[in-house]
C-alpha cells in the first residue's frame, strides 16, 4: 500500500550549524492514520514538519505524497495544510470567512464557500460564532477556528505543529477530545508534532525523535512497555534503570536475576527497565527482592512516589529505585523497607550505551537471594544436572 505521506531518508542541516538537525529520517503515514512526532526541544520535530510542508529544503532525501515526489513543488501547491501553535487568523475577516478562505482561493462562490465553512464550524462546536471577528474569541476558540480552517482546506495531509501547547490544561484536554471527534467524523491523515505524551497518545503511532534521528515508531502502549533504546525509555519516563548484564535470556543485577521476554534481543551489558508501578513495598522480613532505606517521598497525582536507596556493598555505588505507592503510606524518609517486583510484571532490557565490553570481565554478577520464579527454576534445574 502506498503511503499518503512518505518522508524518505531526510537529512537537514541549518546554515552554520555544526551538526545536522535531521539524520536519515524515514517516516511513512498511511491514509487516515494519525502519527505523532514526539521529542524534546531541539530534537528536530518542527524542522521535519517544515521539510514535509516545503518550508525547508532537506540536504538529502525525498518527500512523497501518494508515492509521487513533491520535493520540487512549492509549499502552496503541495496537497498539505499546516496548523501552527499560533492560529494566524485574518483579523479583518469574520470567523466564517476565515474558514471559507481556502475555498474562495480555489474559485468557489462566496455562498458555496460559506456553506462549506459553516459545516466545519459546526463540527468544532462554533456554529454560532461565524459572524464574530478573531479579536472577540478566546485562545481556545481561536484554535478551534484554525482547526476548522485547516479541515476546510481539504488537503491530503494535515500537519499540526504543537497547535495546543499554548493552551491551559483544561482547554488542551477539550481540544484533544475535539480532535478525536474530527477523526471519527472525517478520517483525516494527520501528522502532529508534540512534546506532550498525553497528546502523542491520541495518535495511532508515535515516532520518537532524539537528536534528529527516529529512535522508534510504535504505538504509545509499545513505547511504555518495550522501548527500543534508553533514550526512548527516558523520554517516556516512569522507568527504573538497573545496570547489569543479560546472559542466556536473563538480566543479572544487584536487584536479582530476572527472565526477559523472548523479544528482548540484547546480550551483554544492558539496562533492566522496570516501571515504577511494577514495584511494590513490603516489610523487610517478608522476603523482598531487595531492601533499602527510604530517602524521599513525592506526591504524584493520585499516588506517591517512594524513592528507596537499596542496600549495597561499600565497593559499589548506591542504587535508587522509584516505587509508585498508594496515597497515605506510613513510610517516612529514613525508614527501612523491602522492595518487590510484582509477579505479573513484564520486564524489559535495552543495551547499555555507557558500557564497554572491555570492562565486562571486571563486572561481578550478583547472585540474588530472591529472583523471579522462571529464573529460579532454571537455576535449580542446572544445579540438579
Amino acid at each position: 500500500m502506498t503511503a499518503a505521506l512518505n518522508l524518505s531518508s531526510i537529512t537537514h542541516r541549518h546554515p552554520g550549524a555544526e551538526h545536522p538537525t535531521l539524520v536519515d529520517v524515514d517516516l511513512e503515514v498511511q491514509d487516515g492514520e494519525m502519527v505523532a512526532v514526539l521529542g524534546p526541544s531541539g530534537s528536530g520535530k518542527t524542522t521535519l514538519l517544515r521539510v514535509a510542508a516545503g518550508l525547508e529544503q532537506p540536504k538529502s532525501g525525498d518527500v512523497l505524497l501518494d508515492g509521487i515526489s513533491v520535493l520540487a513543488v512549492p509549499p502552496e501547491r503541495r496537497d498539505l495544510t499546516v496548523m501552527f501553535q499560533k492560529p494566524h487568523l485574518f483579523p479583518h475577516l469574520s470567523v466564517l470567512d476565515n474558514v471559507a478562505f481556502a475555498d474562495r482561493l480555489r474559485g468557489r462562490s462566496r455562498s458555496q464557500s460559506r456553506a462549506a465553512a459553516q459545516r466545519y464550524l459546526d463540527l468544532v462546536h462554533l456554529g454560532d460564532f461565524g459572524g464574530r471577528r478573531p479579536r472577540q474569541l478566546s485562545g481556545g476558540q481561536e484554535q478551534r477556528v484554525a482547526l476548522a480552517r485547516a479541515l476546510a482546506a481539504g488537503r491530503r495531509v494535515m500537519l499540526l505543529d504543537e497547535p495546543f501547547s499554548a493552551l491551559d490544561t483544561s482547554l488542551r484536554t477539550s481540544m484533544h477530545q475535539l480532535l478525536g471527534e474530527v477523526r471519527a467524523a472525517l478520517d483525516p491523515t494527520i501528522v502532529i508534532v508534540t512534546h506532550d505524551l498525553d497528546e502523542a497518545g491520541l495518535a495511532d503511532r508515535v515516532a520518537v525523535l532524539v537528536e534528529g534521528r527516529v529512535e522508534q515508531c510504535d504505538s504509545i502502549e509499545t513505547l511504555y512497555a518495550a522501548p527500543k533504546t534508553l533514550a526512548v525509555a527516558r523520554l517516556v519516563g516512569g522507568f527504573n534503570e538497573l545496570p547489569g548484564r543479560v546472559k542466556s535470556g536473563a538480566h543479572h543485577s544487584s536487584l536479582g536475576s530476572f527472565t526477559l521476554p523472548s523479544a528482548v534481543e540484547v546480550e551483554g551489558p544492558a539496562i533492566l527497565l522496570i516501571r515504577k508501578e511494577r514495584l511494590g513495598l513490603t516489610h523487610v522480613d517478608a522476603g523482598p527482592t531487595a531492601a533499602g532505606r527510604v530517602v524521599q517521598i513525592r506526591q504524584s497525582g493520585p499516588h506517591q512516589d517512594v524513592v528507596v536507596e537499596l542496600d549495597h556493598p561499600p565497593t559499589r555505588p548506591p542504587l535508587r529505585v522509584d516505587v509508585e505507592a498508594r496515597l497515605g503510606t506510613s513510610l517516612r524518609p529514613g525508614d527501612r523497607t523491602g522492595v518487590v517486583v510484582t509477579p505479573s510484571s513484564v520486564l524489559w532490557a535495552v543495551h547499555d550505551p555507557g558500557a564497554h565490553e572491555s570492562c565486562a570481565a571486571a563486572e561481578a554478577l550478583v547472585t540474588p537471594a530472591v529472583s523471579d520464579h522462571a529464573t529460579k527454576n532454571r537455576a535449580e534445574t542446572r544445579s540438579a544436572r
